[in-house]
């Protein structure tokens, strides 16, 4: 990591937990002087990294993996305590980080390309060849609050197997568990300069765009960051994750309970900070009402408080601001007509889950992610109709359907315009194994660890002409 030096204490990064407003730690922000140290440090990183094989690129991620799994509760623990994760849900995200470093090993070991046939074609008699797949460079990852450590395993991860040096810019919200990432690869045996971890605001990541040097940025957030980055990164590669509005449709054939027992979990998780989290609900006409009823119901026995409480569903948002934000969204959409069924009701950062029906198209939460515990739910006189609802955002990411029929299920696969289609799931279902990205205006590229991989490599052909 980069130690920032000493700074002004309004360069001062204070890290909160968002229960109970303890500070955990006062972090300096970096200044351009470390922001230049760290890039200098990737560079000569970079050149290690490519020397690496890719047994110790494997063996290195595999004893991180083994690291965190032997500390899995503690570093649950400090995830709850920067992000408001109930308990039982960050130990979720531990195992899931635990899954993407060892998928990134076994990733890194069989890294490989291909022959090419160059004497398939006339004039190339004698010309032999293959390529392999080489390292980018310096790759800058930059990551949000929701998921503090799986999310940088995925940039981590894959950027290592591919031997790429990395720079990383956690959320400033909640950093902890990407510093706690970076001495475990340290004590993993990873060499200096490979991970760089530096802490700061958006000005940081907009120096570091900027530069050169910096071969390809992977970023999750949210549309008006992606586009300063873009803007200060020009022309270089880009894989970027900036959410959707995730729909379910759920047929009149559906197994009502368990699609309602599925979306309440998806919508809710994670206090509905989650990017693929179940945002519109689309119900066939003759179900809308018992289905509102019941995921109404279900909603309002969920229980909130203390993410440390092994009994809680659902505790705070990141903060107060993002609390009042979705709260704002909430009045704008029942002050045009939705009804609020149940929630809404905000205490600090602690917001009701709140379940609105009858919502207008035209609102922000119809069209825009709203990252928090707010769920709309629409009637649909049919599938076509549905689909069209479903489909008419700017931005997509995941999308789900409820039924029992083949031939619907199919149709909604092939005309629901995400990235994704779960069928009989929840839109919040991710493998970390599975490719996984924007659609539309929400993303480009695609993580996963092995495409992520494809994303942070590059083709290199070595080509041979007998002499003989």
């Amino acid at each position: 990591m980069i130690a920032p030096g000493r700074v002004a204490p309004a360069e001062i990064i204070v890290v909160r937990n968002p229960w109970s407003d303890e500070v955990l730690a006062e972090l300096p922000a970096a200044r351009a002087q470390d922001v230049e140290a760290a890039l200098q440090r990737a560079r000569a990183g970079a050149v290690i990294a490519a020397g690496l094989s890719r047994a110790a690129r494997g063996d290195i991620l595999d004893r991180t993996a083994a690291s965190l799994e032997f500390d899995a509760e503690a570093a649950a623990r400090l995830i709850t305590q920067e992000s408001g994760k109930p308990i039982m849900q960050a130990r979720k995200e531990v195992r899931r980080a635990i899954n993407t470093l060892r998928l990134s090993a076994a990733e890194a070991r069989r890294l490989c390309g291909e022959t090419l046939p160059f004497d398939a074609f006339a004039g190339n008699e004698g010309v032999t060849g293959f390529f392999e797949r080489a390292p980018l460079g310096v790759i800058l990852g930059v990551t949000p609050f929701n998921d503090p450590l799986n999310l940088v395993c995925h940039k981590a991860g894959p950027a290592i197997a591919g031997g790429n040096a990395l720079i990383l810019k956690p959320s400033e919200l909640a950093p902890l568990s990407a510093m706690s990432l970076a001495a475990r690869l340290e004590a993993a045996g990873l060499p200096p300069g490979i991970f760089t971890l530096i802490n700061g605001g958006p000005e940081a990541v907009r120096h570091l765009a900027s530069d050169p040097c910096i071969r390809m940025i992977s970023f999750t957030g949210g549309m008006a960051a992606a586009s300063a980055i873009v803007r200060a990164g020009g022309v270089k590669r880009y894989a970027m994750d900036l959410g959707g509005v995730a729909p379910v449709l759920v047929m009149a054939d559906a197994d009502l309970d368990a699609a309602v027992a599925s979306c309440v979990s998806g919508a809710f998780w994670a206090a509905g900070q989650n990017c693929v989290g179940v945002q519109r609900i689309i119900v066939e006409r003759p179900i809308a009402r018992t289905f509102a009823e019941a995921f109404a119901a279900r909603t309002a026995a969920l229980k909130l408080g203390d993410p440390m409480d092994e009994a809680v569903d659902v505790g705070p948002m990141i903060n107060t601001d993002h609390a009042r934000r979705v709260e704002g969204l909430i009045a704008e959409a029942t002050g045009r007509g939705a009804r609020l069924l149940t929630g809404g009701v905000r205490r600090g950062a602690l917001l009701e889950p709140a379940v609105l029906a009858d919502t207008p198209t035209q609102v922000k939460l119809s069209v825009e992610e709203a990252f928090g515990p707010v769920v709309s739910i629409v009637a649909a006189d049919d599938l076509e109709a549905a689909l069209a609802v479903a489909n008419s955002t700017d931005v997509s990411l995941h999308a789900a359907i409820f039924t029992r029929d083949l031939d619907q299920a199919l149709k909604a696969t092939r005309q629901l315009q995400a990235s994704s289609v779960l069928v009989n799931m929840s839109s919040d279902f991710r493998l970390d194994a599975m490719p996984f990205g924007g659609f539309k205006a929400g993303g480009v590229g695609r993580e996963g660890v092995r495409y992520a991989l494809e994303e942070m490599t590059q083709s290199k052909a070595t080509v041979f002409r007998a002499s003989g």
